[in-house]
């Protein structure tokens, strides 16, 4: 093969590679609207967790069974497929826990994973598939500085910059692990986290989700 063709073959295909989007994303349908998520590469094990979680199904027909006004959003319980409306949701799981993989910090649209209280979980592991969307509230450097002090972290410019753009659930950091985050469809988080709910903060009317992975 001619060097100059080969020296072009070569660049064009080191190009292309370093042009690839290195993260993997997905969409949850729901009767709102999609909300399109993007999975972070620093918590390989809930990444990859969610993606296969996602491949074999399991996410289709559950119900964002949690909503608390100004905080979250929570779904992703097994149990809420077959659930009556008076049927109490939270506690289900594939079967397993997940090593915490904690560090990314709760911005509004942050994707954590859900677990126990540290009073049965010491280590923070997560649930299985149990995730939710964070909304929360404003938050100023005022906030910040306080849950600075009081948590012995250290937030970057960066980070109270987002915070300060977005709003988010700062007292969260570093006690829940953060594996992604919406990027496109936090108006459809808006419209149901503002919906009405009934006992243990399930929404009044059930509202269903279907996952799937975007192709790249």
């Amino acid at each position: 093969m001619n060097r100059l063709i080969l020296f072009f073959l070569i660049a064009l295909l080191t190009s292309i590679s370093c042009n690839r989007d290195p993260y993997t994303y997905a969409v949850i349908t729901t009767g709102y609207g999609d909300i399109t998520i993007r999975l972070y590469n620093t918590t390989p094990v809930h990444r990859d967790n969610f993606i296969k979680l996602v491949k074999e199904e399991f996410y289709d027909y559950t119900l964002f069974h949690r909503i608390v006004a100004d905080f979250v959003v929570q779904g992703g319980d097994p149990k809420s497929k077959d659930a009556h409306i008076l049927d109490l949701l939270g506690d289900g799981d594939p079967g397993y826990l997940l090593e915490p993989e904690i560090g990314a910090i709760h911005v509004r649209g942050a994707i954590g994973a859900a677990r126990k209280d540290d009073d049965i979980n010491p280590t923070r592991k997560s649930n299985g598939s149990q995730f939710y969307i964070v909304w929360g509230s404003g938050v100023d450097d005022s906030v910040l500085d306080l849950w600075e002090k009081k948590k012995g972290i250290k937030y970057s410019e960066e980070q109270r910059k987002l915070y300060k753009e977005k709003g988010g659930l700062p007292y969260l950091d570093m006690d829940y692990t953060v594996f992604g985050e919406i990027i496109e469809g936090l108006d459809i988080v808006e419209k149901m986290n503002a919906l009405p709910v009934a006992r243990n903060d399930r929404p009044s009317e059930d509202i269903r989700m279907k996952v799937r992975l975007l192709e790249k």
